[in-house]
């Protein structure tokens, strides 16, 4: 049986994108599923634009979401030759032509017929059936030449099997000449990828659905090469609520791996997500291991129609599409409390909040407080900002809560204090005597417990919500709940 071989071909013009993420991912699956082979292939062919900036950050993405490659990574301008050799073979079959008209004189063509409304506005053919003797004039006149695909003049149309779309066919009547090498000697990337695909023994090209128009011509050069055809299967575009196709031009560093990274995001909840763009395993499950996904994936489940990024710019709530936030959340919620406590701790030391203790005699209660207070968090990052008066004195209180659980009623400057009191006479410190302290005093006041209550999580978290408030006082310990709890005079003073 032929080993499936699959390609990542990335052209390093910038960061690694999220729709080309899901290309790598879906090949990456397809490799897995079939005990097969991925390829790295970089096409830095466009010289002006490619930069190993670029590079560095594909490679980087790639391996922060775990997405190993079996061969290369292998970069197209090393095997310039090849795709010349390959124009020249296709000359001398009589496959391909070489063309001397400029670029001046096809754009003067192109507006004659546009502006007589023509049906046809391509190529006409000009150079395709000079002469030997001609051909060698214009190269003796040092006219330069691109080299121009030389598609049959017949009736027919040229077809091919998609495992997505079905039977894709267009009639050759309706394909120009397509230039596959430039007059300064350059040959371009349908030559060069279908070079590259033959050399690299790819048996499966798994891409985006905006490649559609590339492949009917790249069908006529694998034919022309005798080469056999690839299994295609072009997946579905991901449109934003406005069905424009995500960029950073109209969506920013939202639609970067990096911005994801950043964000504290987990790589794994991030190719579940992108998996979901597209995709679909025929039932109700969402959430994916590694290993579940690579069994359920098949090329005839991703979907024909485009799928939809449900990102809103400048929404207040969600940053970027909730169901990525959903999924993302799950993960932290059920890992193993180690591999969470690693990423938390990278994350700590960034934003200098990470103490030594917490892997030595502080270990339990870090383990503990990280487990007690992941329920309710989105990402990695939310620990140090949501979660921060757990580990930190430097936590802000949002407005919120303050105005609604503290601004509004005076007396808290001195009923917190007094309960501070009480919890300092504990002999000990437990949720049920902490509990039963805040009601005995509600009741002395002739207040509702949740007032104490409230107050208190606002004072000694800075959130408006979070665990139950008696095991954030265990977590937080005796003496920091009295500390804070003494001294809130000055969440008053601007009013």
């Amino acid at each position: 049986m032929t080993e499936v071989r699959v390609r990542f071909p990335p052209s390093p013009t910038g960061y690694l994108h999220i729709g080309s993420a899901r290309t790598a991912l879906l090949n990456w699956l397809w490799a897995k599923k079939n005990n097969g082979k991925l390829v790295l292939r970089i096409e830095d062919t466009d010289e002006e634009r490619s930069t190993q900036t670029s590079i560095d950050g594909i490679i980087d993405g790639l391996q922060w979401l775990e997405l190993d490659w079996d061969e290369g990574p292998y970069f197209q301008t090393e095997f310039a030759d090849a795709h010349r050799q390959a124009a020249e073979q296709l000359l001398a079959a009589g496959h391909a032509y070489k063309c001397f008209c400029t670029k001046e004189e096809l754009e003067r063509k192109r507006e004659a017929a546009m502006a007589a409304k023509q049906d046809e506005v391509g190529y006409e053919g000009t150079c395709r059936d000079l002469t030997p003797a001609q051909v060698a004039e214009k190269e003796a006149q040092g006219i330069p030449a691109a080299i121009r695909f030389k598609v049959p003049k017949r009736e027919g149309k040229v077809a091919y099997e998609d495992k997505v779309l079905g039977t894709i066919e267009r009639a050759y009547s309706d394909i120009e000449d397509f230039v596959i090498v430039r007059s300064n000697g350059k040959p371009l990337y349908l030559l060069c990828n279908v070079v590259d695909d033959i050399r690299d023994r790819i048996t499966h090209i798994l891409r985006g659905q905006d490649h559609t128009s590339n492949t009917t011509r790249q069908v006529l050069l694998y034919e022309a090469l005798g080469a056999p055809l690839p299994v295609f299967a072009h997946m579905p575009l991901t449109l934003d609520l406005q069905k424009r196709k995500i960029s950073k031009r109209s969506h920013g560093e939202v639609v970067s791996v990096q911005f994801y990274r950043e964000k504290g995001v987990l790589p794994w909840a991030l190719c579940n997500f992108l998996a979901l763009l597209g995709w679909n395993p025929g039932t109700d499950q969402e959430i994916f291991s590694r290993e579940e996904l690579i069994a359920a994936f098949t090329l005839e489940r991703i979907g024909k129609v485009n799928s939809v990024f449900n990102y809103q710019k400048d929404d207040p709530k969600f940053f970027t599409d909730p169901k990525l936030i959903s999924i993302n959340e799950q993960y932290l919620r059920t890992m193993p409390i180690e591999e969470l406590a690693a990423l938390v701790k990278q994350d700590f030391i960034k934003q200098g909040l990470w103490d030594d203790a917490y892997e030595g005699e502080k270990r339990a209660w870090f383990l503990e407080t990280l487990n007690l207070i992941r329920d309710r968090f989105h990402t990695v990052c939310d620990f140090a900002t949501l979660g921060r008066a757990y580990f930190a004195e430097d936590y802000a209180i949002e407005e919120a809560p303050l105005k609604k659980n503290i601004l509004k009623y005076s007396e808290l400057k001195t009923w917190l204090p007094m309960l501070a009191e009480r919890f300092a006479a504990l002999p000990e410190f437990t949720k049920e005597s902490t509990e039963e302290a805040s009601r005995a005093l509600a009741t002395e006041l002739d207040i509702k417990p949740g007032v104490l209550i409230n107050a208190m999580r606002t004072v000694l978290t800075g959130q408006l919500a979070g665990p139950g408030m008696f095991d954030v006082l265990l977590a937080l310990s005796k003496d920091r709940v009295i500390a804070r709890m003494r001294n809130i005079e000055h969440l008053y003073e601007n009013q």
